[in-house]
């Protein structure tokens, strides 16, 4: 005797969910794909950043008079690179401050002399903004 009618067990699994699920993911790696790609990080002049820790790392510096220190030894530029071996940049961190009225071909053009020396690790220093300036 029957009471109710009787279910057989479904054998087709149910794909809406898992394709929901998929487009979401896809979306999701679309939107945040941009922001992934690799490149050169540089702060700007006068602007808000985190602070780093330039203890650890070799801190190169550009007066505006376009003289040249590594660490705490001021070279002329004909000497940078071997100023640079000499201080094992190639093995830590380097720090990049550059005054702002430095031309920035000179920037550049120091910045790929580093990168020549066997410089990996780069960062350039900047200097917070005053407080009443807006970002």
């Amino acid at each position: 005797m029957k009471i109710g009618p009787s279910r057989m067990p479904m054998a087709e699994i149910n794909v809406t969910p898992f394709v929901d699920v998929c487009l979401v993911l896809l979306i999701i790696f679309m939107v945040t794909a941009p922001f992934l790609q690799g490149g050169l990080e540089i702060d700007l002049p006068k602007v808000a950043a985190r602070g780093l820790d330039v203890r650890e790392g070799l801190v190169v510096s550009v007066r505006a008079d376009k003289t040249v220190a590594v660490g705490e030894h001021v070279v002329p530029l004909m000497e940078f690179e071997d100023a640079l071996a000499e201080a094992g940049a190639a093995q830590r961190p380097v720090f990049f401050k550059a005054d702002q009225r430095v031309p920035y071909g000179t920037i550049v053009d120091l910045i790929a002399r580093l990168r020549r020396s066997g410089v990996t690790n780069l960062g350039l220093v900047t200097e917070p903004p005053p407080q009443g300036m807006k970002r």
